[in-house]
């Protein structure tokens, strides 16, 4: 019997009952994540499950509301020059770091260093400064020498890297290494005593937290929160994760696979709904630093044999409500959506085409390490499909398992595949992600200082620096068709699709949200 069959026919509740104690009491929260927490680093890495347990530990200045506009955070507000080119921000009084230390523009400055190595709109601050400032122990100051109108968004954007205020000991570390002190000033406090990976994370409630008087709206306004502890439980077998939702022992379930939906749906004392209107953009992430991929011909016979189809329904199943095919880059349905450039995703694959392009490229059967994270249901997905496309084509495919935290760490190795490095691996964007060039990480092309897969392309660079300095809706869409046409040439990554996700939590818990991450803030059991 196949998985999706097997779930589909409600056999999950029939299986033994996963060992974990029933999720008891108004005060504590049992989650189950997206994958397992290998790390608590949402500056050095870029793993959604990682920013979203970071989130809740430690603050920014400023956070993006529902509609993706910033608003004030740790700070009291900010005064800017005409020009865009001076940027001076207040911290409100009276924070405190869960160690009890007072979080002063000293663990700003450093914190906001470390975030700007790794940052793609932090490296664009970087270009254009020529000093960030402390002017008191509460006031802190951007002088730039061209303008930046976007500061605030860069500040208080949802996607890692994100820029946390860290104490200026834990800041000071290589933003290339992982840190190894989890002390924020946000809502919770990371219980590293009780973390085993691949098992169970704990937040404690922060008493010290100063909630701010404005409701809450995804990182903005006021992080109330209703529980003293958060046990997230790791759980990637979707059967057992299944099971403990209905027995009540685990209380909100952040991805439940679209196999198992129905069967919750049926469940009256489960809520389903979609996590994020803004929805997910599926990820097919080429080396372009090492053959066979580091040639654009190849790069584009992958794209010539991709199906989005195939991908979408293997990531969330038949029912078209939930993916649409998107010769795009970008979030459809945003201001700035664009197809241009995006005909080669369209119409029957090219499958004949493609081989001959890799012929004429030189590839020669060389082994593709293909890099799947198994343990999440997505990437397993993708990468069967890849896996069986890449052979179609007669690509030579090392299909290797493993488990999320290990792509992690994988990804990030520049070394050549046959030692230790990688070809492809497989990951998903975040519709709000993706709305324009500002947090696409994904999307930039900066070679060294580029994310993972190393794409180098001064054309593309040059073309989001021209949507930095559009100065209307028009001359953004312009810029934006033009980085679409020019992503797709150079092919940066392979986008699979457009996709939505589920969450399901117990009708017992109240306040949950739609967003691109979990918001814990506000969220309340009876």
């Amino acid at each position: 019997m196949k998985r999706r069959d097997f779930l589909a026919t409600g056999a999950a509740t029939t299986l033994a009952a996963p060992h974990i104690a029933a999720a008891q009491g108004s005060r504590v929260l049992r989650f189950v994540p997206q994958a397992n927490l290998s790390s608590m680093d949402a500056v050095a890495g870029t793993q959604y499950v990682v920013r979203n347990a970071a989130l809740m530990v430690w603050d920014t200045l400023y956070g993006v509301n529902s509609k993706l506009e910033p608003q004030p955070q740790m700070c009291e507000g900010h005064e800017v020059s005409a020009d865009f080119k001076t940027w001076t921000f207040k911290l409100r009084p009276g924070l405190t770091f869960h160690d009890g230390g007072r979080v002063t523009t000293r663990d700003v400055l450093a914190s906001l260093k470390r975030w700007m190595v790794r940052d793609t709109m932090g490296q664009v601050i970087t270009a254009r400064l020529d000093a960030l400032e402390a002017i008191d122990d509460l006031t802190f100051r951007f002088r730039l020498n061209k303008p930046f109108t976007k500061m605030l968004f860069a500040l208080g954007k949802n996607n890692a890297p994100v820029a946390l205020i860290m104490p200026e000991r834990i800041a000071a570390t290589d933003p290339f290494k992982l840190i190894s002190e989890y002390v924020g000033s946000g809502p919770m406090k990371f219980n590293a005593g009780e973390w085993v990976p691949g098992s169970k994370a704990v937040f404690e409630k922060f008493a010290a937290y100063p909630v701010r008087p404005e409701a809450a709206d995804w990182l903005a306004g006021g992080k109330r929160m209703m529980f003293d502890r958060i046990e997230w439980q790791i759980l990637p077998d979707a059967a057992t994760a299944t099971a403990a939702l209905q027995n009540g022992e685990i209380d909100w379930w952040e991805q439940p696979l679209p196999d198992v939906v129905p069967l919750l749906k049926r469940n009256a004392n489960i809520s389903v709904d979609i996590s994020d209107p803004l929805g997910n953009i599926g990820s097919l992430r080429m080396n372009h630093l090492h053959p066979p991929f580091n040639d654009v011909r190849v790069r584009r016979a992958v794209l010539m044999a991709l199906s989005q189809q195939d991908y979408m329904q293997a990531v969330v199943g038949d029912d078209t409500a939930l993916w649409k095919l998107l010769p795009s880059f970008f979030t459809p349905g945003t201001p700035v959506y664009t197809e241009e450039g995006g005909d080669i995703l369209k119409g029957p694959r090219r499958y004949e085409e493609a081989k001959k392009l890799l012929a004429e490229a030189g590839y020669k059967g060389e082994k593709i390490i293909l890099c799947v994270a198994t343990d999440v249901a997505i990437t397993k997905a993708e990468g069967d499909v890849t896996a069986d496309m890449l052979a179609r084509i007669g690509m030579n495919v090392d299909y290797q398992a493993m488990d999320w935290g290990t792509v992690g760490a994988r990804r990030a190795k520049k070394e050549p595949p046959s030692q230790g490095g990688w070809h492809i691996f497989h990951t998903w964007h975040a519709g709000s992600d993706c709305v324009n060039p500002a947090p696409y990480t994904a999307l930039d092309a900066g070679g060294p200082k580029a994310w993972f897969g190393w794409p180098n392309s001064p054309l593309i660079e040059g073309l989001i620096g021209d949507w930095y300095a559009a100065n209307d809706l028009e001359a953004e869409k312009t810029a934006m068709a033009a980085i679409n046409k020019a992503s797709f040439e150079f092919v940066t990554y392979g986008p699979t699709g457009f996709f939505l996700t589920y969450q399901a939590w117990r009708k017992s818990i109240s306040g949950v949200v739609k967003a691109p991450f979990p918001v814990f803030w506000g969220v309340q059991k009876t």
